[in-house]
Order: C-alpha cells, then structure tokens, then sequence
C-alpha cells in the first residue's frame, strides 16, 4: 500500500487539468461563435451598401467596393473581397462580399472569422 500513496492526488490533478481544458474549449466556441454572428452582420450591412452604388445611372457615386469596406469597418470587420461590378444598364445584379472579424482564442491564439453576404439590386424598382 506504501506504493500507491499520492495516488488518488495524481489522477485528480489529471482530471482538473482535462475539465479546465475541456473549460476552455466550450469558452473558445463561444467566442467563436459570437465573432461569426458579428461577421455575418457585418457582410450583410456591407453587401447591401455597395449594391446601390454599382448603379451609375442613377447617380451612385465611389466605389461600390470603398462602400462595403466602410460598412464592414463600422461593424468591426474587415473586407476581404467583394464582387461588385459597376453597371449603369438597368440589369439586376448581384453584390457578394467576403468579411473577416479577428477573435483571440484561448487554446488557438488569434484566427479570424469569416462570413460571406449576397445583395440583389434591381434598378427597375427605382422607377415608379
């Protein structure tokens, strides 16, 4: 019995380590997962800002593109494409846009999240 002193002090030093682990691990998620709903926010308010402005005809002025990193700043993101081609035809488009939030993760260090957003525009609305 002598042997197996301090035992019982191992494997519970060995349990608190994998429940703080596992502790850290539901927190990282979490943030995570906050920083993907900002991300997402923040496509979708940059997406639909730059929409409009890829229709010359109606007097949009800038860039489509300066507009959408406006909005994803304003939301705590950063763009990191946007696909907005500036048509001054009176044709539907589409206005897709890539955003990434930094989150600092506890077992993973820095990362970044990321959300894609979608904007239809259709001129022809415009016209009563």
């Amino acid at each position: 019995m002598a042997g197996e002193r301090g035992a019982a002090t191992l494997i519970m030093l060995g349990l608190v380590v994998v429940v703080m682990i596992l502790v850290l691990l539901v927190a990282d998620i979490s943030v995570y997962v906050g920083a993907r709903a900002r991300a997402q926010a923040a496509a979708d308010a940059a997406a639909l800002a730059a929409a409009p402005v890829t229709f010359r005809a109606f007097g949009a002025t800038g860039s489509a593109t300066a507009e959408a990193r406006h909005f994803a700043a304003r939301n705590g993101a950063e763009l990191v494409e946007c696909r907005c081609v500036h048509d001054s035809s009176f044709r539907s488009r589409t206005v897709s846009v890539l955003v990434a939030v930094p989150v600092d993760l506890a077992l993973l260090g820095t990362t970044g999240a990321r959300a894609w957003s979608s904007a239809d525009f259709d001129p022809t609305d415009l016209v009563p």
